[in-house]
């Protein structure tokens, strides 16, 4: 049985994979993932969240029992600092609000404030529904769920301000996953495939698609490996990192044009 859902799943993330592209193909820009560097990643990190900020990776990691929030060595790997959750709760999503970061947990429906100097807690907050992925847009924390919609929160009370309805030339695009929020577009992973979705924020328009595909091929043998999933970017030099869960290396990117193949 376990099997055959597993067949199910492969085939339904092929259709979304190839739906998306060949969609995007007709209607908006694709890329290409390129690998300008790799770097070590801690292969037992089952990653939900990831940002850069002050020269260190900041990401959540998930599941019972093995959930935390760490601060990163962006060169080594090595995990400086980390936070440990409760075994009861599964981490989910993760953003930095000033000196706050935010993080989600999957099915508990509440979220954790921490200080971001030294990782204590200093709050938590409620909210409806499952949490997936965490982004902030300078006024708004944008949340995922899986679904195709994605909320706008209150980035003080965490109330929910909002919700936008995320489409490609008028259809849902569903399991939105980690988020990113880069150059005033939202990216979003596209759980269980490894894409990412450009999302416009004012009108939940896909408008591009990025195909990072090919980083699986760098990726050592021997490893145990999920779907991609981690967007983290650098303002100040404009780098793109992308990994994925349980993935043992955390890539640098530059995009290529797909036309250019």
């Amino acid at each position: 049985m376990r099997g055959g859902l597993k067949r199910v799943a492969a085939r339904a993330a092929c259709l979304v994979t190839a739906c998306l592209l060949a969609a995007t193909a007709a209607a908006a820009p694709r890329h290409v993932a390129e690998i300008a560097a790799a770097h070590p990643h801690d292969p037992r990190a089952f990653t939900q969240g990831l940002l850069f900020a002050d020269g260190v990776f900041y990401e959540s990691v998930g599941r019972y029992g093995e959930s935390a929030l760490r601060r990163v060595d962006p060169e080594t790997g090595e995990v400086l600092a980390e936070r440990r959750l409760a075994d009861d709760y599964f981490a989910e999503g993760l953003a930095l609000v000033g000196e706050r970061l935010i993080q989600l947990t999957w099915k508990a429906g509440q979220g954790f404030v921490y200080d971001r100097a030294n990782l204590e807690r200093i709050a938590t907050f409620e909210y409806e529904g499952e949490g997936w992925g965490l982004a902030y847009d300078g006024e708004r924390l944008i949340m995922s769920d899986g679904s195709d919609v994605l909320r706008f929160l209150d980035p003080d009370d965490y109330s929910r301000i909002g919700t936008l309805a995320v489409t490609h030339r008028g259809q849902p695009v569903p399991r939105l996953n980690e988020l990113e929020y880069i150059d005033g577009e939202i990216w979003a992973n596209v759980w269980t495939t490894d894409l990412i979705a450009r999302i416009d924020p004012d009108d939940g328009r896909v408008i591009g698609i990025i195909d990072a595909r090919r980083l699986r091929s760098a990726l050592p043998a021997g490893y145990r490996v999920d779907v991609l999933n981690g967007i983290a970017h650098d303002p100040e030099t404009d780098r793109l990192f992308l990994t994925g869960k349980w993935w043992p290396r955390l890539f640098e990117i530059r995009l290529r044009a797909a036309s250019s193949d």
